[in-house]
């Protein structure tokens, strides 16, 4: 990979930091967890990882054919949706004093974050600032109407 592939790269994961950091941001100022930074993270490594893997793909080209390397895009897409669900999963707590679940919202949240960071990944810029705006709208407006 080039230094200016690298570079392109590292702009993808940036664009991907700051959406994530747009929808973490409305986590954070109303205190949930897996709030501002986690969510930034969350978003870069997406976009960082599925990047990684066209890069692989790619090199491993030259050396396997395609049968013997048996690429498959989606299994990188896969393992970060179990990764991020994983920690979102970490999230989530139900109180044992009450039948209520508390934060499955903050854990669907970074999950969109990851979402976003995987459209960049794509170049898919418009969807992924979309899904931010959406994501933002559903976790504000919502809020309001439902308490």
């Amino acid at each position: 990979m080039t230094t200016e592939q690298q570079l392109w790269l590292l702009l993808d994961v940036l664009i991907a930091m700051a959406l994530g950091g747009m929808i973490g941001f409305e986590r954070e100022k109303h205190d949930k967890p897996a709030g501002f930074r986690t969510n930034i993270i969350i978003a870069g490594a997406s976009a960082l990882l599925l990047s990684l893997g066209y890069y692989i793909a790619d090199s491993m080209e030259y050396n396997l054919n395609d049968e013997a390397l048996g690429v498959d895009p989606t299994r990188i897409i896969h393992a970060i949706i179990v990764g991020v669900s994983f920690i979102g999963a970490g999230t989530i707590l139900k109180s044992s004093k009450e039948d209520t679940v508390k934060y499955l919202t903050t854990s669907a949240t970074i999950l969109m974050s990851s979402a976003t960071g995987i459209c960049v990944a794509l170049h898919l810029y418009l969807l992924a600032a979309g899904a931010t705006l959406l994501t933002l709208i559903v976790n504000t407006l919502v809020r309001k109407i439902y308490g």
